[in-house]
């Protein structure tokens, strides 16, 4: 397609979609270049750059006085043949027109819809400066201005369109895909642009299936295999829709359905494959476009296109035959046997067609050509005119004649204007646009596939990402619930992933979480363990907290040892009343009275001390439970020793000439007792000012359970008090023993060594046992060695002077007590 002007503007387009490889014999010229595959999608973008340059030829306001050509050729959607193209383009036309002067180079290029295409044209003519604009190649490759200085395009890059995808896959919660690229640079790179923004949300890509229009069925038998063969339900076919057809007509053929297919901008809206017939696997599919427009009078430009009108514009006749079904044939040309068609009447008219081809309410590419042709034009009027085209005066500062690619290149990075249909028109410093997609769904109306808008997507300069989808008005092809594809289902609640070697990680087992952790949700990588004082319930979805354990008053061993407890402090209550009432008696005198009822005192206070041990500890009875324990039982060891020393020192002082008794009258009896447990009571105020024990929450004992006990502060001081109530029972002990075969009936020197065996042995006992038991039962061992011990001395010591009052009065005679043995 030709037309001079003043200045000219190239264009190549895949109108035919398949090259024709021949083989070459090299025994003559090797034949010329043979498309087929007619493409009236491509065809149409034709007649937009056609239509808008004569638009603007009209515009008085832009590039007034001069007259926008172009030279338009045809790709055959192959890298070579694009060059080729491009390079007969950039050099200036091959035949001379009608016997006029050569027109000018073309001064810009809008090329071309495959992103291999582009690579080519702009790798071959980015050194001459020659600025391209791309309407279709979307390859985020082609946004490298160091390889790329003068390409520009007006449809987003895969970037963008990556960023858009995955938004789309994470809005629905898509975890298991599958990916078909073409062999390309289009698919390779934006499948790798897909894969890296899909990565950061944690899917996984199954298979990647490499597809190519030239590839034999063989290989697209295999990517249909490997379709069929897989688990995923959500597939994203990264490919142009001249290359995936043929795998679209295998996989109907085959009767594949249930996948929900996610589409590239190259196919969702092309209309080949938009077909009922396609659409028995393909419905529901989803993908992203540009904005569409509906452009003015282009519809009315196109009806026009008739082979009768233009004999002589190329492609015309490949457009009638397949619009009108018939092969038109001008006067005096040979009609030929090669078509299958038959020949037109020359009456045919494509004014009432229902054709795609004539629908222009939802122009997507078709705009990007459109916006093409204009931004180049307002470069143009930029340089020519050295002022926008919204200026009022306009006087030419450079003839066209001496345009220089680089200047245009230039003026086009810094072209920003508002097009009559209010899209502001401009390049970013890569030369490409910005990035605004609508989300396109495959519907079916009245038997024809539609292309319905059921979202958007945009991207704004601070890279954040807006996605918003009317959920409500897409049709799915597995029916109206949102398709699901996981390798594997959610971990429950309660419940971990766990990696399967050799898998990708979407692709797991679910472990129960470990005692002591949970998953309060679903799909957790990992159990969060529980703070201390909580404990996993038993489907580990929730931390509850821990029991806490101690020794109360309400529960069976409390209850017995409190009932324990009160008796030997009724007992020693009881005791003491009754030596109060019989103190002038020959057997309460004989056992120093005095000292009898100190005794039975602290054994009242010893039997007491165990209740400051059950009940939940605080500050107040840990600090008493081990101090009161200390001070009563040193009160307890002062008076069992003042007695012991009594008897020991009484019998002595029966021998002549030996005044020790005389020493220990009442009043150093009481200093001795007083002494020693005062020594006790320093230790136990320096404990308590020091280092005072406290309540503490034991976790060691178990994993589902506090035990509450009271902490000694002071091992050194609690082992310190213990300690010294041992020294005193050790010299009672050895006092005793000393004079317990001395003379009388009533030698409390054996009571007090038999008490002094059972006390030692109970709290030897007792350091291995409080050691050893757990919990509570820590405490119920130290009660029970305190109860032990006190009974022992209660009963060893009074039990028979008790027997004697209660039962053998009539032995309570002085002679009886001084009889001897």
């Amino acid at each position: 397609m030709f037309k001079p002007g003043d200045i000219m503007i190239g264009g190549i387009f895949p109108v035919f979609n398949k090259e024709i490889i021949g083989i070459s014999m090299f025994t003559s010229e090797p034949p010329g270049v043979k498309c087929a595959g007619f493409d009236l999608r491509a065809f149409r973008w034709t007649q937009v750059m056609i239509f808008a340059i004569e638009e603007i030829n009209k515009d008085p306001a832009l590039l007034p006085n001069i007259s926008l050509g172009y030279r338009i050729l045809n790709s055959c959607a192959s890298p070579t043949n694009t060059l080729r193209a491009a390079l007969t383009l950039a050099s200036g036309a091959e035949d001379k027109e009608l016997n006029s002067s050569c027109p000018p180079a073309i001064s810009a290029l809008i090329a071309e819809s495959g992103s291999s295409q582009s690579l080519a044209v702009a790798g071959a003519l980015g050194p001459f400066q020659l600025p391209i604009v791309s309407y279709f190649s979307t390859c985020a490759c082609l946004s490298d201005r160091d390889k790329y200085p003068t390409f520009f395009r007006t449809i987003p890059s895969d970037f963008f369109q990556a960023k858009a995808l995955a938004a789309l896959v994470k809005h629905f919660g898509w975890q298991w895909i599958g990916a078909i690229q073409s062999d390309n640079d289009y698919g390779r790179n934006g499948i790798l642009a897909f894969t890296e923004e899909i990565k950061k949300l944690g899917v996984c890509i199954a298979f990647v299936g490499t597809i190519l229009r030239t590839y034999s069925m063989d290989k697209i038998l295999e990517v249909v295999e490997i379709i069929k063969q897989s688990t995923v339900k959500v597939i994203l076919a990264f490919v142009p829709e001249g290359d995936f057809y043929p795998l679209m007509k295998e996989v109907v053929k085959q009767n594949i359905t249930g996948i929900q297919w996610i589409a590239s901008e190259a196919w969702i809206t092309a209309s080949r494959p938009s077909t009922p017939e396609i659409y028995q696997a393909f419905g529901g599919a989803l993908g992203f476009v540009v904005k569409k427009m509906a452009i003015p009078n282009l519809q009315q430009f196109l009806t026009g296109i008739n082979p009768y009108a233009n004999p002589s514009e190329a492609f015309v006749k490949d457009f009638w035959e397949t619009i009108v079904g018939c092969r038109p044939v001008l006067p005096g040309e040979d009609t030929g046997t090669d078509s299958t068609n038959e020949i037109c009447t020359g009456y045919e008219t494509s004014s009432n067609s229902n054709d795609l081809f004539f629908n222009v309410t939802q122009l997507r590419v078709s705009y990007n050509v459109y916006k093409a042709v204009y931004a180049i034009a307002h470069a143009l009027h930029q340089l020519v005119f050295c002022q926008s085209a919204r200026a009022k005066s306009m006087r030419q500062c450079l003839n066209p004649s001496e345009i220089q690619p680089k200047e245009v290149t230039d003026h086009l990075q810094r072209v920003n204007f508002i097009n009559q249909f209010g899209d502001n028109v401009f390049f970013d410093v890569n030369g490409d646009p910005p990035a605004s997609y609508d989300l396109i769904n495959w519907q079916l109306k009245n038997g024809q596939v539609q292309h319905v808008t059921v979202g958007h997507f945009s991207s704004a300069a601070n890279n954040d990402n807006e996605l918003s989808i009317q959920e409500e008005n897409i049709a799915w092809r597995t029916g109206k619930m949102v398709p699901t594809s996981v390798c594997s289902n959610v971990c429950p609640a309660g419940t971990r992933k766990a990696q399967l070697k050799g898998k990708p990680r979407c692709c797991f087992d679910c472990i129960p979480c470990a005692e002591g952790t949970i998953a309060n949700s679903t799909g957790t990588a990992d159990c969060t363990p529980c703070s201390q004082e909580y404990w996993s319930n038993e489907r580990k979805d929730e931390c509850i907290p821990k029991i806490i354990e101690f020794l109360t008053y309400q529960e069976p061993m409390g209850i017995t040892l409190t009932v324990v407890s009160l008796l030997g402090a009724s007992l020693s209550l009881a005791t003491m009343i009754l030596f109060i009432h019989c103190r002038y008696t020959p057997v309460i005198k004989a056992s120093n009275s005095e000292l009898s009822c100190f005794l039975l005192f602290s054994l009242f206070l010893c039997f007491l001390c165990p209740l400051t041990f059950i009940g939940r500890p605080t500050v107040w009875t840990c600090m008493l439970r081990h101090t009161a324990f200390g001070v009563t039982f040193a009160l307890c060891m002062s008076c069992v020793m003042g007695k012991t020393i009594v008897v020991v020192t009484a019998f002595k002082a029966t021998f002549p000439g030996n005044k020790l008794a005389g020493k220990f009258d009442p009043v150093q009896q009481k200093i001795i007792v007083f002494s020693c447990t005062l020594i006790q009571i320093v230790i136990c105020v320096l404990w308590l000012k020091l280092k005072p024990p406290f309540p503490d929450m034991v976790f060691r004992y178990s994993n589902t359970k506090i035990v509450l006990e009271c902490n000694t502060g002071s091992a050194a001081a609690f082992y310190g008090v213990i300690g010294y109530i041992g020294i005193l029972a050790i010299i009672c002990l050895v006092l005793a023993f000393l004079a317990r075969k001395l003379p009388d009936n009533f030698n409390e020197a054996k009571c007090i060594t038999f008490s002094m065996l059972i006390f030692c042995a109970v709290w030897i006992t007792f350091i291995p046992a409080y050691v050893s038991s757990p919990g509570k039962f820590t405490v119920a061992v130290e009660i029970f060695a305190i109860l032990s011990s006190a009974f022992g001395l209660l009963i060893s010591i009074f039990a028979p002077k008790c027997y004697i009052l209660l039962i053998k009065p009539e032995k309570n005679t002085k002679k009886h007590v001084m009889g001897k043995l």
